[in-house]
This record gives structure tokens, sequence and C-alpha cells, in this order.
């Protein structure tokens, strides 16, 4: 490993990744109106140890503090969400001027320290006031709304951010919250199977109506795009049938989500599939749907693997990993460092995508600091140095790979685990809110400066 080297592009922009409900803390300041994740975090039993986000990281507060962190790391460019209920407390309607001026404090802020402003519009703390007239997604009316809040965070922050995500993992506030894992993912509701799939047409119309709202606002100013963790579908072996089998089973396993916004039509496997509870749709929202995009986000963390299987009618097979397969410190976070190239390579292909960029790349782990307060959390910066060796062949090979952002700046709650999970590279002790760079923080940065994974560091 002495003579590792692996140089990335000089434009590839390096960054790090949060989201609202996660960092920000504020909860019941400023106008900011409740979304289902303060709602749902509030629950009894909800989240481990009753934990929410009242206060989180305090990020609203510390932000000067945590874009210091991001200089001294190197980063090019810093995603962060906007938490919806505090720019429209009610998600419609007046614009809540105190939570509009936080997000240009924080540009401000970013820009002062050389560092591009990566905006998410919804990383899934819904206003609760949508969920509470329209049943959330449930309703095209939501939908609808999300394009006036897009327009309005367009002509309102848009002259100061490089580039804009419209959603952010659609499986997990619509699929999960909905009826595959309601205990765990607000809303936190049982539906019926048509009910999902009609939401599920509402959010990508909601995305599609986004893209256009943004563009309306902003002309070509900016970049657009979307943060989606379709399956990192990796053949099990590198032969042509098997790497045709993994393009397939992407396309098929996103059919209700990605594939409809890059192609304009549902997978046909899915809609058949649905039968009678298949999502109602005009040809008119379908266009809107596939909006052209600048780019394509995708959040990488674990391998779903394929093999070529003729027996079956589809063609391909999903290969599961088994209880002994090495996993990170969340049950469903397993390692497959390849994901960072067959992703981006199946993607480029399939949909001839202009630009990609990996939008969240980490893992958990048990990180405690020693008696000197440093975090060794060696496993984190395995994972780092692997998956970006594999990001590296991606782009070697001519694949459109862009930049990364990692998963996370900071320990965060971490959603229905509470703060019990920790991704950060910076850790935070959650009675003082002091940061502390993690080894991996410190790794991460040595990559930034040499612009390569191995290799010496600039002098």
């Amino acid at each position: 490993m002495s003579n590792l080297y692996c140089p990335y592009p000089k434009d590839f922009l390096w960054g790090a990744a949060t989201a609202a409900y996660q960092v920000e803390g504020a909860a019941r300041e400023d106008g900011r109106g409740p979304s289902v994740w303060d709602t749902f975090s509030h629950r009894p039993g909800a989240t481990a140890m009753d934990h929410n986000g009242d206060v989180a990281t305090d990020h609203y507060h510390r932000y000067k503090e945590d874009v210091a962190l991001m200089k001294a790391l190197g980063l090019k460019a810093y995603r962060f969400s906007v938490s919806w209920s505090r720019v429209l407390p009610e998600g419609t309607g007046k614009v809540n001027e105190a939570g509009i001026d936080f997000y240009k404090r924080l540009t401000d802020e970013l820009w002062a320290a050389g560092i591009e402003p990566w905006l998410t519009l919804f990383h899934w703390d819904l206003p609760q006031a949508l969920e509470d007239r329209y049943g959330g997604w449930e309703g095209k009316e939501c939908s609808e709304a999300f394009g006036e809040y897009a327009s309005i965070i367009g002509e309102r922050l848009g002259d100061r951010v490089r580039g804009f995500f419209t959603t952010n993992e659609f499986v997990c506030f619509l699929d999960k919250g909905y009826g595959l894992d309601p205990e765990l993912f607000a809303p936190g509701k049982y539906v019926s199977q048509r009910v999902i799939n009609q939401a599920r047409h509402h959010a990508i119309y909601g995305h599609g109506l986004a893209v256009q709202a943004l563009r309306a606002a902003c002309g070509t100013k900016v970049r657009i795009g979307i943060a989606e963790n379709l399956p990192g579908c990796v053949p099990v072996r590198e032969t042509t049938e098997d790497i045709a089998a993994a393009r397939e089973a992407m396309r098929e396993m996103s059919g209700m989500y990605l594939t409809p916004i890059m192609e304009g039509a549902y997978h046909p496997a899915y809609l058949e599939q649905q039968g009678a509870n298949a999502p109602v749709f005009t040809d008119e929202e379908m266009r809107v749907i596939n909006s052209p995009l600048d780019f394509v986000g995708l959040n990488l963390y674990a391998p779903t693997y394929i093999r070529h299987a003729p027996e079956t009618a589809r063609g391909w097979a999903h290969l599961p990993c088994d209880e002994s397969y090495p996993r990170l410190t969340m049950p469903w976070l397993f390692l497959g460092p390849s994901i960072l190239y067959w992703a981006p390579r199946l993607v480029a292909e399939t949909w001839k995508v202009p630009a990609i960029y990996v939008t969240e790349s980490g893992c958990a782990n048990g990180d405690r600091p020693d008696s000197a307060n440093e975090i060794w959390d060696t496993a984190r910066v395995m994972y780092l140095q692997q998956h970006l060796i594999a990001g590296h062949r991606a782009i070697s090979e001519g694949y459109p790979l862009k930049g990364y952002f990692v998963w996370s700046l900071t320990d965060n709650f971490e959603w229905a685990f509470g703060y019990t999970r920790r991704f950060g590279i910076h850790y935070v002790n959650y009675e003082t809110q002091e940061r502390t760079p993690k080894l991996s923080a410190k790794f991460y940065g040595d990559v930034i400066r040499r612009n390569a994974v191995g290799g010496p560091l600039p002098a």
C-alpha cells in the first residue's frame, strides 16, 4: 500500500454534506414551523432513547464554527439542506424572513471561506402543515407546494448557491415512511400500496416542478440535479453477462423514481407488477418529471450484488448479503467499496448524464475519544480510502464523476437512531457541543490537499 497513488482531476469537487433536521436545532426559534420529523421524534418510543432534533448539533447558532471546520479541511463545497418549515412555516404562503436570513448568513460565511454552497431543497422534513392539510405527498397539492417553495428559494438564494438538489432519497421519506418502515421513518403511517404508488408519483412530479421553478428563477447560473440512493448494483463477477444484468437491475429497481426522471416513463416492470395499484398520471406530468438535469447525485453506502440469471423471466437475480458478510455500525451498512465505480459507470452508460456527484458516502462507527481526546476511527478511514480508490477507477476509465461529498461533516441526529449512531468525521460532544476532528477528518483533509488517495503531501 506504500506505493498507492490515485490522483483525481484538478477540478474535482471535494465536499461534505449534512441535512437541516439532523444538525440545525433551533426547532422553535425565529418563526420556524414544525415538520413531520419534529412530530415523529416527539412520539414516545419512536426514536432511540426518545431523542429528537430540537437542539441537534446547534448548527443554527454554530454555523461559523462549522464553516471553520470545513475551511480547515480544505473543502471546496458544502451540501446542506434548507428546512422548508423554517422558510415557510405553513408549507405555503407567507415567507418567514428570519429563515431566509439564516441561509443568507450561512452562504455568505461559506463564500468568505472559499467554499461553494450546494443546497438541497428537501431532505425529509416536510412541513407538518402539509401533512395535516394534504396527507403530505398523498396529495398532488403537495407537489405544487414544493414547486412554489423551489421558486421562492431560487429567487431568494439562487444568486449565492452553486448547485441545487431538489430532493434526497425518495425511498426513505415515501416507501419507508408510508408503510415499509413506519416505525423508523416520519411521518410513520401505514397506507395502502396504491396510496404509496400515487405518493411516489406526486413526489417525482414535485421534483420536476421544482426543476422548472429553479430554471425560471435562476436561468443557467446554477446547476440543478437530484440526490438519489438508487440501488448500488454491482455485478457479482466482471463478466459481460453479469454487467448487463446489473445495468438492467438498476433500471428496474429504480423504476418508480430515477428511471422515470431520466426517461420520462416508468419502467414497464414496475407498472406491470403494480397492476391496479399503479399510479395514475398524465402525459404532461411525465414530461415535467423528465425535465432535463445538469447532473445526477448518488448517495452510495452499500452494494446490491447482481448476477445474470437466464433461468428467470427478468434475466437477473439479486444475491443478498448473509449474516457473515462484513458490515459497519448500522444493520444495512454492508461493506462494498466498488459501488463508487459501478454506480457512476452504470448511470453514465444507461442515461448519458453529463456529470455525476457522489452526494453521500460514509459509515457509522462506534467512535469514542481516548484519554487524550483523540478519536481513532480506523474503520471509517478504511471505508473512505477504499471507496475513493474505486471512484478513481471510474474517473480513469472516463466516467463523469465530478465530485464527492462525505457523509457527514459532523456527528448528528441519526433519525430513529437518535444520537446513538455517529457518521461524522468530526466528533460532537452532545452535552457541550464541542467539535473534535476524528482521524477520518485528518485523512480526508490529506486526500483533499493531495487531490489524491496516496502519494506525498504537498510542501
